[in-house]
């Protein structure tokens, strides 16, 4: 075999720019090839208060990765004749119930997401009450028409796995899966046993907002969790004896775990993705071409780690990444995929280099174009260009912005780190910035093209939290005579109004995600019902 050393090399130095870079806490590094672990490396802490290092036999929680784990124990009963993939999933689950006028919803459609679901609120650190009321579900297109990711879809595939059986989803996947393979270092659900032997999981300080470097991490809300989307804790070399598995088509260090058409149907391309970059879906499994290459895996995150898993066939080369922190911009999956481009690289496949994907966030191409006065009915923001930065002058302080997306920026400024800057277009060009719900206009003079919202809409504008340990809070704007949900991260989707009274979240017909407001006191409305899940209205802004 080649020696890899080099590759090894740049590696590390890539990590560790990557880390300084975007203030994650801590990460662990394992290589396979079909036939044994190649190289095990730790980064970071463990946990930033006590300074614990990642050491190898530190576990991490490895999020929607365990997909896979419960659809090989379902394609196990079904090589039993046990389970059939195109029966409603009713048929095994009768309080299982969606409303549709379309055919019923098969383990087939859950396992490749296009069964029209929503994407799931984790209302519950169980799932089944969230499973349950589906029920309360409207679907808005037939069932495998198109790819809509859905965790409580998989929720559902744990519980129909308990049924079919007769054991917890626990003892399924510890015997089914973990067991067969001798994965000793790996943990079938997150108990508190678990936490013993696991980093701690972090997320960015400020829960409410974009994220950023400055900000520095908090732990993470720990909490038990056994359900089907992804609720295995494991240490990367362990993750490793599970790569192999797939890169040899379903065959462990002890014989087959499913068959040899099991597998293929888990890893054949039933529906393409955005995954990646553009790649195609399975059965818990994401395929993608990429750079003539065929890859193979699957990214995970929970409410404090995030992870990726990916093998590239051709190659031979699967590579397991475990961080104990999620963050928009640690990004697991690019990550281990161009640690696979430096090894493939090694082999004389291409070019190397560490350098990390990714465009300089302080380098904006054509600043010019942003430059400008812009005003509101109170305020003013002055923007302009700086060799290739872009500065904006906000009441005396002179901000350089950071490029998020294309004409959105973050402002590191404690009057702005709220929201995302938003530049808006008109045909002679950029005209305008929204910042939240305010408005600001290119020339001296604020605009007043602006549509206003309906009268009722406005008790529905604020702030709202709950809870639930994934989405935390959300904040409802009127924008040119639209309701938007932004989202912490500084991303937003527009509400669409439905029949009923309530919105549709998105403006794709095809979306199930609703959202509706109710419970109004002195003008405003202090709960917000999104997807099934219930938010109340907050102090804060």
């Amino acid at each position: 075999m080649t020696d890899l050393g080099n590759a090894y090399q740049l590696i590390r130095q890539y990590i560790e720019r990557r880390m300084a870079n975007t203030g994650m806490p801590g990460q662990a590094l394992a290589i396979t090839d079909r036939e044994k672990t190649l190289h095990v490396t730790t980064f970071g802490y463990g946990d930033l208060s006590s300074r614990e290092p990642v050491h190898p036999a530190l576990m991490f929680e490895i999020g929607s990765i365990g997909k896979s784990f419960t659809n090989i124990a379902l394609m196990q009963l079904r090589d039993e004749g046990r389970l059939d993939l195109d029966a409603p999933v009713s048929n095994y689950l009768p309080w299982f119930e969606v409303k549709s006028r379309f055919k019923p919803i098969t383990a087939h459609h859950l396992m490749t997401h296009t069964s029209g679901l929503p994407a799931g609120t984790d209302i519950g650190t169980h799932g089944l009450y969230e499973a349950w009321a589906l029920r309360h579900c409207q679907t808005e297109v037939a069932p495998g028409e198109y790819f809509r990711y859905s965790n409580v879809g998989y929720k559902v595939l744990g519980f129909l796995l308990e049924e079919l059986d007769g054991r917890s989803y626990a003892d399924s996947i510890q015997a089914r899966v973990l067991d067969p393979l001798g994965m000793e270092n790996s943990h079938p659900v997150i108990g508190h046993e678990t936490r013993k032997r696991a980093a701690v999981g972090h997320r960015p300080f400020y829960d409410d907002r974009p994220e950023h470097r400055n900000h520095g991490m908090a732990p993470a809300l720990w909490t038990e969790y056994g359900v089907g989307d992804g609720c295995q804790a494991s240490t990367a070399e362990d993750m490793c004896i599970y790569l192999r598995m797939l890169m040899n088509e379903g065959v462990g260090p002890s014989g087959r775990v499913m068959s040899a058409e099991s597998f293929a149907l888990m890893s054949h391309r039933v529906v393409e993705t955005q995954q990646w970059g553009g790649a195609w879906y399975g059965y818990g499994l994401t395929t993608a071409d990429v750079d003539g290459h065929t890859y193979l895996g699957h990214g995970g995150g929970t409410t404090g780690f995030v992870s990726a898993m990916i093998a590239d066939l051709d190659e031979g080369f699967g590579v397991n990444l475990l961080i104990n922190g999620i963050s928009p911009s640690f990004g697991a999956v690019p990550m281990a995929l161009h640690i696979l481009s430096l090894l493939r690289a090694d082999t004389g496949q291409q070019s190397i280099s560490s350098s990390p994907p990714g465009p300089d966030t302080n380098v904006v191409r054509d600043a010019e174009a942003y430059e400008g006065t812009y005003s509101s009915s109170i305020d003013q923001m002055v923007v302009r260009a700086d060799g290739g930065r872009l500065l904006l002058d906000w009441r005396g302080d002179e901000i350089a912005l950071e490029q998020r997306d294309e004409d959105t920026f973050y402002a590191p400024h404690p009057d702005l780190e709220l929201f995302l800057l938003e530049f808006g277009r008109k045909e002679e060009g950029v005209a305008e910035i929204f910042h939240g719900q305010d408005r600001y206009v290119s020339g001296e003079a604020p605009g007043t093209d602006e549509p206003g919202c309906p009268s009722e809409w406005e008790a529905y504008l604020g702030h709202y939290r709950t809870y639930n340990f994934g989405l935390t809070n959300f904040r409802i704007v009127s924008r040119k005579g639209r309701l938007l949900l932004i989202y912490p991260p500084g991303w937003h989707d527009v509400l669409t109004p439905i029949s009923d009274g309530s919105f549709r979240i998105g403006d794709d017909p095809r979306s199930p995600e609703t959202i509706s407001f109710d419970s109004l006191a002195s003008g405003k409305a202090l709960r917000v019902v999104y997807s099934g899940c219930p938010y109340y209205r907050t102090y804060t802004p």
